[in-house]
């Protein structure tokens, strides 16, 4: 059964528009916040890198990973996620191989939690992985995702939150803790630092942190930059990332 993790997450889209909850990058975890009913939302990555090591082996991966973000109304959201591009690079002893290819798509709904105080909010995210991907990014079995955010505004120009989920494929679960400070250096400018421990059920756990910063032009635009890098354990040595997120509101 999956497990329930009890955590938060980013709230760190820049500071809050009347017209605009948020966005879902960058960084771990998602917005504690909906869009309104017909509202939608395009997030999309400009690519996303990673570089992972294990056994000899390095694996390199660039990933252009789309969200797309459709309100429901009463604090609900369904969500449609992929990746129309892929390009794989593994190398090692006696090793080169290449592969491009598309992505498994996912669907995905949120529920914001009732709150009794504006500057904290919270919310529950569930979601599902196909195999409809090319056979170099396909999962082995569908995957599930139960994630629950929570965010705190200390102030007008800080915010904190904690994200923890839990992932079931194939029988076996993955976990990741993570936690997050945000800053807001002007009325279009954040930047976050977070810290996440993860596990995977045959590589054990480990440590990682990252940066980065977020910047809207206007309430309907946003584009970002971080990273994350490995602290200890096993976990990928490195992931980092552009991207690009597109209000679509009343």
């Amino acid at each position: 059964m999956l497990a329930m993790l009890v955590a938060g997450g980013l709230g760190l889209a820049a500071p809050a528009r009347a017209d605009n909850p948020g966005y879902d990058r960058p960084g771990l975890g998602f917005t504690p916040a909906a869009l309104g009913a017909g509202e939608l939302t395009v997030e999309q990555g400009l690519p996303t890198w990673t570089r992972d090591r294990q056994d000899g082996q390095t694996t390199s991966q660039y990933t252009a990973d789309s969200l797309l973000r459709l309100g429901l109304g009463d604090s609900l959201e369904l969500q449609f996620g992929g990746s129309l591009y892929n390009r794989l690079r593994e190398t090692g002893p006696g090793t080169d191989q290449r592969h491009e290819g598309r992505g498994d798509s996912s669907v995905a709904l949120k529920l914001v939690l009732p709150s009794a105080r504006a500057s904290f909010s919270w919310g529950l995210l569930g979601s599902m992985e196909f195999t409809d991907g090319e056979p170099a990014f396909r999962n082995a079995a569908r995957q599930y995702l139960v994630g629950l955010a929570l965010n705190q505004q200390l102030d007008p120009a800080n915010s904190a939150g904690m994200y923890l989920e839990d992932v079931r494929t194939g029988g076996r679960d993955a976990y990741t803790a993570a936690i997050n400070d945000s800053h807001t250096l002007s009325g279009a400018w954040t930047v976050y630092a977070e810290a996440a421990w993860q596990r995977q059920p045959d590589r054990g756990g480990g440590l990682l942190a990252g940066a980065g910063l977020a910047w809207q032009p206007s309430s309907r635009v946003q584009l970002d930059a971080g990273f994350r890098h490995r602290l200890s354990g096993q976990v990928s040595d490195w992931w980092a990332g552009l991207g690009a997120a597109v209000y679509f509101g009343h």
